[in-house]
């Protein structure tokens, strides 16, 4: 609350952008969100104008944006020194590959502008103010209509030349399985063989229409697949923890099955439990808002100079 002689809080303005959806908000921080609406994705064109429309419009009833936090699908080049910044790499979403998602937020409000992948920016908030609060380094990952993975250290997404794409890691085929795998880069890269669209094309079905036999069956295989993706993400940055989100990700009964199979595939190394407590492996807290409000942490560290360290809530 603001009083006589101070100054209002900042006002910031946060896009998602998915492959199956859009969603805009506002509000102060990763916590308070003031409004969010949400609309199918479509064209690149249509889907951008869409967005800017609504912070337009959120800034007429709710006043001035300060920052606007772009969370992306990818794969995405985050690197400004790029030409080809802001833009969507060779993206399997037909008609978004080479599509830019900066260029026309950044010509309808003359503010600072952040953009991550959409999984940093949900792994950034789940450390702010949900499941991975407390903790130095640790993983987002998405299960649900791709494989999605963003490592968060100190409070900044770890990257390089680009965002990691850890979906498309190849995984140790399953003893006796011929699936031949649906991404069509790589076919059966972990993305392939236990994404959403995975398992309805191997199994005939999505995995919330599973019962009996055949649900075990497809739970044991969807584990054992994301345990050696899990041991890949153990093995090369050592997190204290991983948030699991996504459609599939949060199947009842998944997540202990996948603690098994990482036990299982990581044989004793490096030490007893290291990453096989029941803690290590945790659900998403934040369910579908936390890519709008990772969004927010970054138009908040953007409108404070940092483009990659969000500010904390509050």
């Amino acid at each position: 609350m603001t009083g006589p002689g101070s100054s209002p809080r900042p006002l910031y303005g946060g896009i998602e952008l998915g492959g199956t959806k859009v969603i805009c908000c506002a509000g102060h921080s990763p916590g308070e969100i003031l409004v969010s609406d949400r609309s199918p994705t479509s064209t690149p064109a249509s889907t951008l104008a869409w967005a800017v429309e609504r912070l337009e419009a959120f800034q007429r009833t709710h006043g001035r944006l300060e920052a606007v936090g772009i969370a992306a699908f990818g794969p995405v080049d985050l690197l400004e020194s790029s030409p080809a910044y802001g833009t969507l790499l060779a993206t399997p979403k037909p008609g978004w590959s080479g599509a830019a998602v900066v260029g026309p937020v950044r010509r309808s409000f003359n503010i600072p502008i952040a953009l991550a992948s959409d999984v940093e920016a949900a792994g950034l908030a789940e450390g702010l103010i949900g499941a991975a609060m407390g903790v130095r380094t640790h993983a987002y990952v998405t299960v649900g209509t791709g494989i999605g993975v963003g490592v968060v250290s100190n409070g900044a997404p770890v990257r390089g030349a680009l965002h990691p794409e850890l979906g498309h890691i190849a995984v140790p085929r399953q003893p006796g399985d011929d699936f031949p795998g649906i991404c069509p880069f790589h076919s059966d890269c972990l993305e392939g063989m236990a994404s959403g669209p995975a398992i309805q094309a191997r199994w005939g079905r999505p995995a919330e229409e599973m019962t009996g036999d055949l649900r075990e069956k497809a739970m044991a295989l969807e584990a054992a697949y994301l345990a050696d993706g899990f041991r890949t993400i153990v093995l090369a940055f050592a997190p204290q923890r991983i948030v699991v989100g996504g459609g599939v990700g949060l199947t009842g009964g998944l997540l202990p099955r996948i603690r098994d199979a990482l036990r299982e595939t990581l044989g004793g190394y490096p030490g007893p439990d290291t990453f096989t407590g029941a803690g290590f492996i945790r659900p998403a807290k934040l369910g579908g808002m936390a890519g709008p409000s990772g969004a927010l942490a970054l138009a908040g560290s953007a409108h404070h100079g940092h483009q990659s360290t969000p500010n904390l809530p509050g």
